[in-house]
């Protein structure tokens, strides 16, 4: 099915969108429509706005974090020592090892 057998197309405007990285992004959107204030930049994924010259920051990603990692967030290292200490003692005093 064509154009033609579709009827005319709605009348479109393009709006542009920077993301931090500089890429501009150049969607089009129904005209009257509502358009977004942000959009994401198809080239890296970071979010863009209208404001050339003030795009949106980028976001801040968190750096996968093991289970060691989290396990130091939540004990001192005084604790590590004592619980250490403790499950030593257990293995040495435990008849069956």
């Amino acid at each position: 099915m064509g154009e033609a057998e579709r009827g005319e197309a709605a009348p479109r405007i393009e709006i542009s969108f920077w993301c931090a990285n500089g890429h501009e992004s150049r969607p089009s959107f129904l005209q009257g429509a509502a358009t977004p204030e942000s959009w994401d930049c198809p080239r890296c994924g970071w979010p863009a706005g209208l404001d050339k010259d003030n795009p949106p920051a980028p976001p801040k990603i968190e750096p996968y974090k093991t289970h060691l990692a989290y396990v130091k967030e939540r004990r001192s290292e005084e604790d590590a020592e004592a619980i250490l200490s403790e499950a030593l003692d257990d293995l040495r005093n435990d008849p069956f090892a």
